[in-house]
């Protein structure tokens, strides 16, 4: 068989690769929520959400990444919010959402999972790539600061006490003037 023939039937042969759906989700003021099926799928695949009461729950972060990737697309009293008017939205709700949603961005791009660390008095845990939430533990607390942010020793220890009473490492994403971030990893050595 000609070589440029076999080309063709191999090609026509693959299936094509379905565009990935936007999720349909209702902003109620303060948290962001779909019942839909491609929002169970994007769960599924990247852990974005949580599903309770057959809901996926998206923190803020969650909502405002998926959204500016065109993933999610969020609706209020039947309208569309862009974008742009969820941050404002959230910027009311939470004053230093940016510096936030600069290190969530950040480190969902590097591949990692973030959620909320609420219940361990931090902003986010972190797990390593390929691991799952509810399966394994996270790998870090982390604390999103802008570099001229003023952090004191107490602080400090404050947050490196937090991380260690819950087995996992510190990390600090600092966030610069021009919007990138550096992290910083503290753990506890014994000498």
């Amino acid at each position: 068989m000609p070589r440029k023939t076999r080309k063709k039937q191999e090609k026509a042969k693959k299936p094509k690769k379905e565009a990935g759906k936007i999720a349909l989700a209702i902003f109620t003021g303060e948290s962001v929520y779909s019942n839909k099926k491609e929002a169970f799928t994007l769960y599924e695949q990247s852990r974005f959400g949580e599903p309770k009461e057959g809901k996926i729950i998206y923190s803020m972060f969650e909502a405002l990444f998926l959204s500016e990737k065109g993933k999610l697309e969020i609706k209020e009293k039947s309208k569309k919010i862009t974008f742009e008017r969820l941050m404002e939205k959230a910027k009311t709700l939470d004053s230093r959402i940016l510096t936030k949603y600069i290190v969530f961005k950040d480190m969902r791009n590097r591949g990692y999972v973030v959620k909320t660390a609420l219940k361990f008095g931090a902003e986010f845990r972190v797990y390593d790539k390929g691991k799952t939430p509810g399966q394994e533990h996270a790998k870090w607390i982390l604390y999103p600061v802008r570099e001229s942010d003023f952090l004191t020793w107490h602080d400090f220890s404050a947050k490196n006490r937090v991380a260690h009473s819950t087995k996992k490492n510190l990390l600090i994403g600092i966030v610069d003037d021009e919007n990138d971030v550096t992290y910083y990893e503290i753990s506890w050595v014994k000498p």
